[in-house]
């Protein structure tokens, strides 16, 4: 059930802050610009029920209240609605940019109708760093451009010896323009940017996207073709999680391991390019439904899964990597909270947050349970992955009973004008899109992908962590710069 508020500024910070306090949780936060003005839609989740409070304003006085003290996210997604559209912030305690950086001219917004190209001059001066002062405290930065097949992201620590007092992380070196890109073109062509989105979230991307239109649309999709797609997101969570599993204990020097987990991921690949023509999962899912070119072979997925799991235990059973795991990188489950963080990290934390159990679009039968763990470091974020693996090896083999040689269904879509929202649990966690319609063009696509709820919490769970150990810690929570950098 989905109810719509429309609220005036003066009235959003209570209505935004009585849904929270009723346990809702903010989830999105879109703005929309019209021919006279702007309008900003909050999306809030409960257990059962959705509500979309709706505020607009007019172009020449646009501007609105911070919900910063009420909501973590609130304040984030306030910052990137400034820099994107130019709709000042009123009270924001932290006032400077997020997403544009310094080479962006200032008043250039590239979400408004008439931004064009973006200027070659320079705007304002560099992203503010806090320093912090005192005997012994250098400063260690590093990137934005690294080593290997990794998209850029500055890291910038405060550190005495080798113990990081504070770490500023700086992303959006690559504003891609993804929602701008969607507006005004047809729904499959959006379908098939958003499967580009993040390349290892392809399924949760595209998934998420077509939920949202067959919203908008009024589209009925078949059970047979909801448990495929359910089969095909835990087909992506598998191949990730092994690479995970390799890629933690390769940081402490067990190589032998991330050897083996690679052999493993690329067995699933290949898998996937049989089942769906495409080795990150691309294609399979449509408007209105989905459709395999073969079944999905749950024994492979399921000895691969197996063999990841032991080669975990394997890891685990070694001093060393106990050793480095062990109480690295702490985030606290009232940091989660706060912070609303998601997925398998806050998972780790003791937080029993997934979208599966919550808001789940077709059952998965007695196999799924959510995994957690209470301790919330590095050693809970592997075990919750190990955990996780076995969870969905066996949903996949269960639905793949249910379905038996069905390789999908599509129903048709229609075109029409509307507004729908998907939201779903891909690997990393929690992921949602909103669009609005009108006739077979997509007007607005909002996309917020896991990492940018989660990427604020890794530089808490740093304090008190060596220099050495970042990068089993950053591993750890592994999110994704395409999905944060839109």
């Amino acid at each position: 059930m989905t109810t719509v508020l429309t609220v005036t500024r003066e009235q959003l910070a209570a209505a935004v802050g009585g849904l929270l306090g009723d346990g809702l949780r903010l989830v999105l936060v879109a703005a929309h610009e019209q021919r006279d003005g702007f309008r900003v839609v909050y999306v809030l989740l409960g257990r059962h029920d959705r509500t979309e409070v709706v505020v607009t304003m007019p172009r020449d006085d646009a501007w609105l209240p911070s919900l910063a003290a009420v909501s973590y996210p609130a304040g984030r997604f306030e910052r990137e609605i400034r820099d994107l559209y130019g709709i000042r912030l009123v009270d924001h305690p932290l006032p400077h940019r997020l997403v544009r950086h310094a080479h962006w001219p200032t008043g250039y917004y590239p979400m408004l109708a008439g931004a064009g190209p973006m200027p070659v001059t320079v705007g304002e001066a560099s992203y503010p760093f806090l320093e912090v002062e005192g005997d012994g405290v250098y400063e260690i930065p590093v990137g934005p451009i690294h080593a290997g097949l990794i998209e850029p992201g500055h890291f910038r620590f405060s550190v005495v010896g080798e113990t990081i007092l504070r770490m500023k992380a700086r992303l959006w070196f690559l504003h891609r323009g993804i929602e701008k890109h969607a507006e005004g073109r047809p729904l499959d062509e959006v379908l098939a940017l958003t499967e580009r989105i993040s390349g290892d979230t392809a399924v949760g991307h595209s998934l998420a996207y077509a939920m949202a239109v067959e919203e908008a649309l009024g589209v009925t999709v078949s059970e047979e073709a909801r448990l495929v797609r359910a089969q095909l997101l835990e087909c992506e969570r598998v191949y990730n999680h092994v690479a995970d599993i390799g890629a933690i204990v390769n940081d402490v020097g067990f190589s032998i391991v991330a050897a083996h987990t690679a052999r493993l991921r690329e067995r699933l690949l290949r898998h996937h390019e049989e089942v769906t023509g495409h080795r990150l999962l691309r294609g399979a899912v449509t408007l209105g439904g989905a459709s395999l070119r073969r079944p999905v072979d749950p024994d492979l997925v399921g000895r691969a899964a197996d063999e990841a799991v032991e080669l975990a235990h394997l890891a685990m059973s070694h001093s060393v990597v106990a050793d480095r795991l062990h109480r690295t990188a702490v985030l606290s489950a009232d940091k989660v909270r706060h912070m609303d963080v998601l997925g398998y990290v806050a998972r780790a934390s003791g937080v029993s947050t997934d979208t599966r159990a919550d808001h789940p679009f077709v059952d998965l039968g007695p196999a799924f349970h959510v995994v957690t763990h209470p301790d919330g470091d590095v050693w809970a974020r592997f075990l919750v992955r190990v955990g996780e693996l076995g969870v969905s090896a066996a949903v996949i083999r269960d639905i793949a009973d249910r379905l038996g040689d069905v390789l999908g269904d599509t129903a048709t879509v229609s075109t029409g004008a509307g507004a729908g929202f998907g939201v779903l649990e891909a690997w990393r966690g929690r992921l949602s899109h909103r669009v609005e319609l009108a006739g077979d063009t997509v007007t607005r696509l909002k996309v917020v992908d896991p990492s940018w709820f989660t990427w604020p919490a890794l530089p808490q769970a740093l304090g008190d962590t060596i220099v050495p150990d970042f990068p089993l810690a950053n591993k750890s929570f592994n999110m994704s710069y395409a999905g944060n950098d839109l």
